[in-house]
């Protein structure tokens, strides 16, 4: 299965980041990052572990503020006000990779931002969750308390819970870095099918090449707090820009050491 958008992407811009750091204390995690994602993206954002890649997702959600740099949500600079701020935020969701569930049935986990946002009637939420939680294979667990899941279900649980809102930017940082393969492959299957051809754009965090292949059409490979290269999925990996970033691909050979920096 393919991703839709990697035949019909947009050249629209709806986030990028410019010159953006951060430092926490004298460790410098990120250091003058230029990210750029179009309307439509699956971008793959790609590194080894404690390469800054949670940090930079923090930072577009806004989380985290910026050490220096700024963010840009389309033309609006996110860092202008505190309520631009939280109007941009609600246009974004953030699925963790440890899924986080409340205590509470696995219905009420998926309607709880519908009721945070005062969506009404109830008879509304009660339509939309049961599409959701169709859409998403969890009908059948629906009544099931979240907390008593497996860690495949909850991830569908946190999915079905992200989607629900209509996000139009979709951040996911390693949402399977802990599940067995069955479950990866049916966590994949789910994100793809409620994701393609939808108004979603996502930037995902992974460490797994392979996976950023097979979802994404771009790709940014984030090595040492530092966004080396980012591009179409096959033209990152057929001229890798250097040895380093060649071997995390599991590229044997490259034809030329280019300068290391966005294409």
């Amino acid at each position: 299965m393919t991703y839709d958008n990697k035949k019909n992407p947009t050249s629209e811009i709806l986030l990028k980041t410019s010159n953006l750091s951060k430092q926490f204390g004298k460790t410098r995690v990120l250091d003058d990052v230029n990210l750029t994602v179009s309307h439509g993206d699956f971008y793959a954002l790609i590194g080894p572990s404690g390469s800054g890649k949670t940090t930079l997702l923090r930072l577009i959600d806004m989380l985290e503020t910026p050490t220096e740099g700024r963010i840009f949500f389309e033309d609006t600079d996110t860092g202008s006000s505190r309520r631009r701020r939280l109007e941009l935020r609600r246009q974004s969701a953030f699925i963790l990779q440890k899924p986080a569930v409340f205590d509470m049935s696995v219905f009420d986990n998926v309607a709880c931002g519908l009721k945070w946002r005062r969506i009404k009637p109830r008879s509304k939420i009660k339509l939309m969750v049961s599409k959701m939680l169709a859409k998403t294979c969890l009908t059948h667990l629906a009544e099931k308390n979240a907390k008593t899941l497996s860690g495949g279900e909850m991830q569908r649980v946190a999915i079905a819970r992200a989607l629900i809102l209509e996000p139009r930017l979709l951040l996911m940082d390693e949402p399977t870095a802990n599940l067995d393969p069955p479950s990866v492959k049916q966590t994949e299957e789910l994100l793809q099918a409620n994701i393609s051809g939808k108004d979603i754009t996502v930037i995902m965090a992974t460490h797994d090449f392979a996976q950023g292949r097979r979802l994404a059409n771009k790709i940014g490979l984030l090595m040492n707090g530092s966004l080396v290269q980012q591009g179409d999925v096959e033209d990152v990996f057929r001229s890798p820009c250097n040895s380093d970033a060649a071997q995390f691909m599991g590229v044997e050979h490259f034809l030329s050491e280019n300068k290391c920096r966005d294409k």
